[in-house]
């Protein structure tokens, strides 16, 4: 039988959608076995555990994070062959032999998919929780606890989430209440205890919150005693916070119609992790399962891809496939890090040598040189930032940097990317684009740059139809784990658009933004200075927020 399938440098053996533990797990057991793998992730790698400051219950680990452990899982799969793409999956067409996966960055073709988009935090639906949403109502203490410090926080929920981010914002408030449906936390025993003993932490069992209330921030909140059916009042007379840990939501809205899920919306899936449809797979939180912990996720996605090869492999005989990877694709050589590494990172320098090495491929793809325009005052920020700016520089990349001083009253310090045709883009740092942000900064040069990131033509379209001049800002914690991809939807607008600008704001730095605007929670987006969004924005909502404000 000849081969009639179109082999191009998009087609892979096996596409993962979703970079958490159980993708993860996926990759490194199929790119191991010498199968081209691409796993595509939309935020960041690692998904929910990297937020999960302490892991002290995967086996063989005594102790470490969620990001240092997904980290690690990453580096295995990236030495195996694996290939990572950030990009956001829109269509998938998953019936036939041949699967394929459209996203923002183009659409890519495969023999099997393993799906592991992970689930959303669920949102309760009392009377001022949409409208108190980052101006009092949150939902990651990692991402928002700091702009609770000394304030009384409501934790609501009572399962293992609820309980560690719970611990976690003792650092910050004053007192921390938990409120809880059942009678009892359904979390493990010493876990539990932890809480039930700790000085600053009141608990509430059979109790649900009935209503958020005030104007501009939460000024009472009530709650119902489910046992006596009593009604209770809380209005200190202060400002509070509310923190939601009420489970999760799977991530399947958006899948297509023909594959099964159950009521919930959890992907239904056999021993296997096979879904209903051939060569299709499921792995991690978003599947129907007992257990949604790190260690049945990256069970998930080892069964998942073992199960998977017998398919593909059958797929290569049937279609005349050839071995998609060459000899030179195999196992890289793991690199032991090198001293002068080690002492980088000692020094607090801001670009370590594995980011280097990085950096220094991915420049060579860079069409055009870019300039950096600095704006810097004798400020902390603005001392930090030229150092930032200094190290970079010594990669020796299609960049360079012009220092000035601020004019007059202007807002400073800051960073502009200027393009080949010196023109300003609009795209500004007011930080030093470190934690998570750093990504955005470097996804940023290399959208100004060129090629950049591709977008899909409606978008496009409706990018450059924006005729009103629109200035966005938006209002970031570096500890955030949800405002990049905000910031990189906001700035690839900017990239597209001479109509738009996009500001991204350390809030550490310009605490006057967080009083203006009122915000207890990031990413917050602010159009034109007047408009006010919360909540992670990828790029077609983004669109949706200029079309509305034009």
């Amino acid at each position: 039988m000849k081969n009639t399938v179109n082999i191009d440098k998009n087609f892979y053996d096996l596409i993962i959608v979703g970079a958490g533990p159980a993708g993860l797990s996926a990759a490194i057991y199929m790119a191991r076995a010498k199968y081209k793998v691409l796993v595509l992730e939309k935020e960041k790698i690692g998904g929910q555990i990297t937020i999960t400051e302490e892991v002290v219950n995967y086996p063989g680990v005594e102790r470490t994070s969620g990001k240092k452990l997904t980290e690690t899982m990453r580096r295995q799969a990236d030495y195996f062959g694996a290939e990572f793409k950030l990009a956001t999956v829109g269509e998938m067409e998953l019936e036939g032999k041949i699967k394929k996966i459209h996203t923002d960055k183009g659409v890519f073709s495969s023999l099997g998919v393993v799906l592991a988009t992970g689930a959303n935090p669920r949102k309760l639906g009392f009377k001022g929780e949409k409208e108190f949403q980052g101006r009092g109502v949150a939902y990651c203490a990692t991402c928002d606890g700091e702009f609770f410090t000394d304030m009384n926080i409501f934790v609501v929920g009572g399962g293992f989430a609820a309980v560690e981010e719970g611990l976690f914002l003792t650092k910050y408030a004053k007192k921390v209440t938990f409120i809880v449906r059942e009678e009892d936390f359904t979390c493990a025993k010493t876990v539990a205890d932890k809480v039930k003993n700790h000085p600053q932490i009141e608990i509430h069992f059979q109790t649900q919150v009935v209503e958020v209330g005030g104007e501009s921030l939460p000024t009472y909140a009530v709650f119902r005693n489910d046992k006596t059916g009593e009604e209770i009042r809380y209005e200190p007379g202060e400002n509070f916070g509310v923190f939601v840990f009420a489970g999760y939501v799977p991530n399947t809205s958006w899948y297509p119609k023909n594959l099964e899920v159950d009521s919930m919306g959890y992907l239904i899936t056999d021993m296997n992790k096979k879904t209903n449809i051939d060569g299709v797979y499921g792995a991690g939180d978003v599947c129907v399962k007992n257990l949604r912990q790190v260690v049945t996720a990256v069970s998930d996605g080892a069964i998942a891809a073992t199960s998977l090869e017998k398919h593909v492999s059958a797929l290569h005989e049937e279609l005349q496939i050839p071995e998609l990877r060459g000899e030179d694709e195999g196992v890289k050589e793991r690199p032991e890090r090198k001293e002068e590494e080690k002492n980088q990172e000692a020094d607090g320098n801001f670009i370590n040598g594995e980011i280097r090495t990085q950096l220094k491929g991915l420049f060579t793809r860079f069409e055009h040189s870019v300039k950096i325009k600095a704006v810097l005052d004798e400020s902390k920020l603005g001392k930090e930032m030229e150092g930032f700016l200094k190290e970079l520089m010594e990669l020796e990349g299609p960049l360079s940097f012009e220092k000035q001083m601020p004019k007059g009253d202007e807002q400073a310090p800051y960073m502009e990317l200027i393009n080949e045709k010196e023109e300003e883009t609009g795209i500004r740092f007011y930080a030093v684009p470190g934690g998570h942000e750093f990504n955005s900064f470097i996804i940023a040069l290399y959208n100004v740059a060129g090629p950049g990131q591709e977008v899909d033509p409606s978008l496009l379209e409706n990018i450059r139809k924006i005729d009103k001049k629109t200035n966005l800002k938006v209002l970031v914690s570096l500890s955030c784990t949800m405002c990049p991809e905000t910031v990189m939807s906001a700035q690839r607008t900017a990239a597209l658009s001479e109509n738009i600008e996009a500001q991204m704001f350390d809030l550490a730095h310009f605490p006057q933004l967080k009083e203006k605007y009122k915000v207890m929670s990031v990413p917050c987006l602010v159009v034109n200075d007047e408009k006010v969004y919360f909540g992670k924005k990828n790029l077609d909502e983004m669109v949706k927020i200029l079309e509305e404000n034009q």
